[in-house]
């Protein structure tokens, strides 16, 4: 299968979602920002610390979750300010909306991260989600096949998010009500009604949670077996508990046997002071299907392609079922790519018509985009526009 006939019509899209005007107020280290930019890429070049990846992670905040760096909401904040906010026009489809959120303290000095939506307050981060999907790579996420299994979970949601604007609301009420049940069974008091309750909640959003990413992993395995260029084929497969058992029986069976499971471990949770099955503990398997290998065992440089591989395919299958690519934000991306893939990524995300926003130090990495794409100096907290190369 080629890319076009993977994509549909959904290449180079004629309302791409995109970023058409950016404003950060005491963001790391910009105090003052407001810019405006077209649709196509947008490069950000620049010395080591002038705040590139600072401007990723507050377009990243324009989405659920922690941002890209998953940092403390009041480590985000300019030096000797106490809040911080993102705003945004989003262009889209339906035309544009206006998104932000940001960082105030209540009067019980507690931290709060609000979101506005067209001007209106909204409940909560997962909100964002309706209205602007975004995918990343930075250099930290080099070590995905290595690390612990949580950076691997984290990675799947995001992509799942991206297919299933749901999802991320299935993931906080789980959470939440896992660490409601874990609460009364380490403190108290207990109440067995009230666990059976909280059981079935989790059961039911996780079992969802599972089912989401199942999906997601299958789709996203197709369109990698359509091939990008000179990047890598990952086979993939997500395990966990729940995943297994939705591979051999419906979901509303896993669902009644995972109930049933979460209260016989009532004891062993209560001694381990947390929730020891479920989908907050499932991993994600990526081998390199032309070695046969692991993904873990792969080189460095394989391992990066197999990622980008990955976040490649996931921005096909969104701009197919969308009909607009995501956001993609990838930091030092091209650095350490041979001139042929860096070439791939570079024709790949103009063809799927991204706002990809991508950064570097050597702006000549970029060139061969030309006036496929905008390019600005970052310097000192401060954004530049330069003429294409």
């Amino acid at each position: 299968m080629d890319r076009e006939n993977a994509l549909g019509t959904a290449g180079n899209s004629t309302h791409p979602l995109s970023i058409s005007r950016l404003k950060l107020t005491d963001f790391r280290n910009y105090a003052r920002l407001s810019m405006e930019f077209d649709p196509r890429p947008v490069v950000l070049t620049g010395a080591n610390g002038a705040g590139k990846t600072n401007l990723l992670e507050a377009i990243s905040f324009l989405t659920p979750g922690r941002g890209l760096r998953r940092a403390r909401l009041a480590l985000v904040s300019r030096t000797g300010t106490e809040g911080w906010a993102v705003n945004a026009t989003v262009a889209g489809a339906q035309g544009d909306i206006q998104l932000g959120t940001g960082l105030t303290r209540d009067m019980d000095g507690q931290d709060r991260r609000t979101v506005r939506i067209d001007g209106r307050t909204a409940q909560g981060p997962a909100a964002l989600s309706d209205h602007l999907r975004a995918v990343w790579l930075t250099p930290q996420m080099d070590r995905l096949f290595l690390d612990g299994p949580s950076a691997r979970r984290q990675f799947v949601d995001r992509l799942t998010l991206g297919l299933d604007a749901e999802h991320g609301r299935v993931a906080s009420r789980f959470e939440k009500a896992m660490r409601e049940r874990t609460r009364l069974l380490t403190d108290g008091p207990r109440d067995d009604a009230w666990l059976s309750i909280l059981e079935e909640n989790m059961a039911a959003e996780g079992v969802a949670m599972a089912a989401a990413r199942r999906d997601m992993v299958s789709r996203l395995e197709g369109a990698l077996m359509a091939g990008i260029g000179p990047f890598p084929t990952a086979g993939l497969r997500i395990d966990g508990m729940l995943e297994r058992h939705l591979e051999d029986a419906p979901a509303v069976e896993v669902e009644l046997a995972y109930r049933e499971r979460l209260k016989r471990l009532r004891p062993a949770d209560s001694g381990a002071g947390r929730a020891t099955e479920g989908p907050h503990l499932s991993d994600l398997e990526v081998t390199h299907q032309a070695k046969g290998m692991p993904a873990g065992q792969c080189s460095t440089g394989e391992q990066k392609a197999l990622l980008i591989a990955m976040v490649l395919a996931s921005v096909r299958l969104q701009a197919a079922l969308w009909g607009s690519a995501p956001l993609v934000l990838l930091d030092e991306i091209v650095a350490h790519l041979d001139e042929t893939r860096r070439a791939a990524l570079l024709d790949e995300l103009v063809f799927l018509g991204a706002q990809a926003w991508m950064t570097g130090t050597d702006a000549s990495m970029f060139a061969p985009l030309g006036k496929r794409a905008q390019f600005f100096t970052v310097a000192e907290g401060t954004l530049s526009p330069e003429p294409a190369r």
